[in-house]
């Protein structure tokens, strides 16, 4: 019997697409993107073949940490639009059968906010119960302040009422009390309002500072995560919620909310992440190797978010002292490149050298790894990062579209990259041109990351490729059989791989189309470019590798 999967479970094979719509597309020529530039460009995503749209924060803000500092929930920032350009971008994006979701960014607010305003007026505001408040500042860890080049406390003290306030990140960001109900409250008709206009769900920002700073003496703060679980699905059954949960392995599974998934739907996996770039450091396979050995299971319908790099550093958080050292001597020698000592302002293709072999490897990685592919803007054309820039904003540049830049008729707000990662030598117009181009690579690796369920639904096991530099994985669902090599050398080499449950199966390419025969004992041997790259669909003798997939609706 093949399995059949219903559409609710949406996520479990999607494809997510990381933007900030203020550096996606200016559609009124002002030199800031906006609401109906990115409605342009609706049909170059959905051509792109990406199924879901996470975008960046797009609410009013006074922008000290772009845009992650809010002054109101329920509406637009109106450099990026109105509600209503809002909603004829999601109307053309549903036309196009895109879903989108949108960060949830309620572990704070702006100090500008109206809910902190009055907070601050006075200490029997009705609104001062909605922050946590201190007469005293309470004990810091200097190792958990998130931005140690801005902050060294968690607590600012406010000069109007007298008390000290809890924020986690900058003083001008303070921490919204979500053990108060009428806050929890307040944070669901958000959640209702956007629901309302058509999101699909949200990428919930810092999930561990949100609910830690719950008063102890209160129920499970895991049950706020369930909460918001429950009123999503009651709207919408097949909504999302996707946590950024930088914790190890055992602690990060609560946060899925036990064996049934009740909290959050999707977690990012921090832990694979740092693990591949230490292997691509190495140019060895088993620091990967070894995280996705580790790695449990997520519950039933529940999945994880794989990428490589997003809109913020690269956090190397999890990897010891001297394997930090080791990834920064490979892809950030120089201090420039480098933030907090623990990360790196840098995107994917300029960390590799700008080697194109090793930047196909690598997102050819990231597709098949098991969970759903999150990828960031730019990243299908291969754009670097502007290191002019300050902090994080290295890599949130605007997006390049052709080679005059094409982002703005208008002087952009923010600069682009220079040198070899300039627009014109990075573009979109350009690539579409060119069937080798990495926005090509990129096309093909979804089409058949959609082709491919055993990817995302199968069950994963890392096989033994006989080689350090080698990494072999094979996914399992339901019958059907798909093995993944990759090779992290710049030597090209042979692969020995023990199949024995596909004895006498034929192993079809489904990059390059060739085909290689697995011996009756079940040994195949398989060649690999330098930095090459296979993704081998298993079937059996005289049955088209089409037919050997798992059904998926």
């Amino acid at each position: 019997m093949r399995l059949t999967y219903t559409s609710d479970l949406w996520w479990k094979n999607a494809v997510a697409y990381c933007l900030d719509v203020e550096t996606f597309k200016d559609g009124n020529a002002d030199g800031v993107g906006d609401f109906r530039g990115l409605t342009q460009q609706i049909d170059y995503l959905a051509g792109l073949g990406v199924t879901c749209l996470w975008l960046m924060p797009f609410f009013p803000t006074p922008n000290r940490d772009d845009g992650y500092d809010i002054t109101d929930f329920y509406s637009v920032d109106p450099r990026l639009g109105t509600l209503g350009d809002f909603v004829e971008f999601m109307r053309t994006a549903k036309d196009r059968g895109l879903r989108v979701i949108a960060d949830l960014v309620v572990n704070h607010t702006s100090d500008r906010h109206p809910w902190f305003k009055q907070a601050r007026s006075a200490k029997d505001n009705p609104y001062r119960d909605w922050y946590v408040w201190s007469d005293t500042p309470e004990p810091d860890d200097p190792e958990q302040v998130v931005f140690p080049d801005k902050e060294n406390s968690f607590w600012e003290f406010d000069k109007k009422s007298g008390q000290y306030y809890l924020h986690s990140f900058y003083k001008h960001q303070p921490d919204l009390n979500v053990a108060n109900p009428e806050v929890r409250d307040e944070i669901a008709r958000i959640l209702g309002f956007w629901m309302e206009l058509g999101l699909s769900g949200f990428r919930v920002d810092a999930v561990p500072f949100l609910i830690e700073n719950v008063n102890p003496k209160l129920p499970s703060p895991h049950d706020f995560l369930a909460d918001l679980r429950a009123f999503m699905g009651r709207r919408d059954g097949g909504s999302i919620l996707l946590g950024e949960v930088n914790l190890p392995y055992k602690d990060l599974m609560g946060y899925f909310g036990g064996g049934n998934g009740t909290e959050l739907t999707m977690c990012f996996d921090f832990i694979s992440m740092q693990r591949a770039w230490l292997s691509l450091a190495r140019c060895e396979a088993e620091p990967l190797a070894s995280a996705l050995r580790a790695r449990p299971r997520p519950p039933k319908d529940c999945q994880w978010g794989m990428f490589l790099r997003n809109h913020d550093e690269l956090t190397l958080d999890k990897v010891t002292d001297e394997e930090r050292e080791e990834i920064f001597a490979a892809f950030g020698p120089e201090k420039t490149m480098q933030i907090y000592g623990r990360g790196l302002r840098r995107r994917l293709p300029t960390m590799l050298g700008g080697d194109l072999r090793r930047v196909k490897m690598a997102y050819s990685l990231l597709f098949s790894l098991p969970g759903t592919p999150v990828i960031f803007y730019g990243e299908e054309i291969g754009m670097g990062e502007n290191l002019d820039a300050a902090g994080r904003m290295a890599v949130r540049t605007p997006m390049q579209w052709s080679p005059e830049g094409g982002f703005s008729p208008a002087e952009p707000d923010r600069p682009m990259p220079g040198g070899a990662y300039a627009p014109d030598r990075v573009n979109v117009a350009d690539q579409k041109r060119r069937p080798d181009s990495l926005l090509r690579w990129f096309q093909l690796l979804i089409e058949r990351y959609r082709e491919c369920p055993e990817l995302a639904w199968g069950e994963t096991t890392v096989l033994d490729s006989g080689h350090p530099g080698v990494l072999a994985h094979r996914c399992d669902a339901d019958g059907a059989s798909v093995v993944v090599v990759h090779n992290f050398t710049d030597t090209a080499t042979d692969v020995d791989l023990s199949l024995d449950d596909l004895g006498e199966h034929v192993l079809t390419d489904l990059l390059t189309d060739a085909t290689f025969e697995v011996a009756r004992k079940g040994g195949v041997r398989l060649p690999l470019d330098p930095h090459g790259s296979r993704w081998l669909r298993a079937a059996p003798p005289k049955v088209a590798p089409d037919d050997a997939s798992v059904t998926s609706q």
